[in-house]
């Protein structure tokens, strides 16, 4: 089998890349027999359309691509809109109808952000989208070019992504409780942490079972606020014997942010009920994740 990972220098993408590469951690995906290749910029760039193509190129007889790349700043979405169409949109069906002429299946990883977070249970794979802002608008509209240009392809959307490839808010906020004793996060907005070893297991699992096309949600378990996820950090760190000076986040209000350029969703926590159906795998708690990350990558 052979698979090529889009944004392999991304928190996603460098974690599938590092543990599909490893007979040791492969999971269902054997590493030893398997041939995993990355690329990332400037080999492949989501706004040069001439990599996509040379990347994906026939001759290479990828099995499977995994698009983990995208602009996933949320306020930059915002600011420049065209180029944030472009990569999420654009490039997103580009990569589908490529893999399309070379007979590839296609993962390409979505997000919670293209639901408006107004209902207060768990969203399953059928609710609709209905984004607040660009970026979560233009990666709904990737969405639908990717399943229209490649019906098989496996659009798989994530929250709220951690792991010791890239920096994400539960290393800035232990970096921070590591020389502070004051710390805060907003507590008015939930989701689900997703931890990127899982991901992985995840991803190769539907791999391996040569999962049908469609949507899937793919979280940890659960659901949690930013300050209900900082304290469970801190306490978890606590206990691991990190030195961190408070194990107390104070609570801020999403509204206060003043910060944010873009409107966030309220609430995006998904249910992976689809997921669960095909593989017969029911993903862990975020707590064991986020106990499971800090004690195997404890901050420096």
């Amino acid at each position: 089998m052979k698979i090529a990972i889009l944004g392999s220098r991304g928190r996603l993408g460098a974690a599938l890349l590092k543990r599909w590469s490893d007979p040791a951690t492969a999971g269902l995906l054997d590493g030893a027999t398997s041939k995993i290749q990355g690329f990332a910029r400037p080999e492949f760039d989501l706004l040069d359309p001439k990599t996509i193509d040379r990347c994906l190129d026939k001759k290479k007889s990828f099995n499977w691509v995994i698009n983990c790349a995208a602009q996933t700043n949320v306020d930059a979405c915002e600011r420049q809109p065209e180029a944030a169409r472009l990569a999420n949109t654009v490039a997103a069906r580009a990569v589908a109808e490529r893999c399309a002429k070379i007979g590839a299946r296609l993962i390409h990883i979505s997000t919670d952000y293209v639901f408006d977070g107004r209902q207060r249970e768990p969203y399953d794979e059928d609710a609709s989208p209905s984004p607040l802002g660009i970026y979560g608008q233009s990666k709904a509209d990737g969405e639908f070019g990717v399943l229209a240009a490649l019906p098989k392809a496996l659009v798989v959307r994530v929250s709220w992504v951690f792991g010791p490839q890239k920096p994400s808010f539960i290393d800035m906020l232990l970096s921070r409780a590591l020389g502070h004793d004051q710390i805060a996060a907003v507590a008015d907005k939930w989701s689900t942490p997703t931890y990127t070893s899982d991901l992985a297991d995840w991803l190769g699992a539907l791999i391996a079972a040569d999962a049908p096309g469609g949507i899937y949600h793919l979280c940890n378990a659960g659901a949690c606020t930013w300050r209900e996820y900082g304290e469970h950090a801190l306490r978890t760190a606590d206990a691991l014997g990190i030195p961190v000076k408070t194990t107390t986040v104070a609570p801020l209000k999403l509204a206060d942010m003043e910060a944010f350029v873009a409107e966030r969703p309220v609430y995006t926590v998904m249910s992976t009920q689809h997921f669960t159906a095909v593989t017969k795998i029911a993903p862990r708690p975020w707590e064991d994740a986020v106990r499971d990350y800090l004690r195997d990558h404890p901050p420096c």
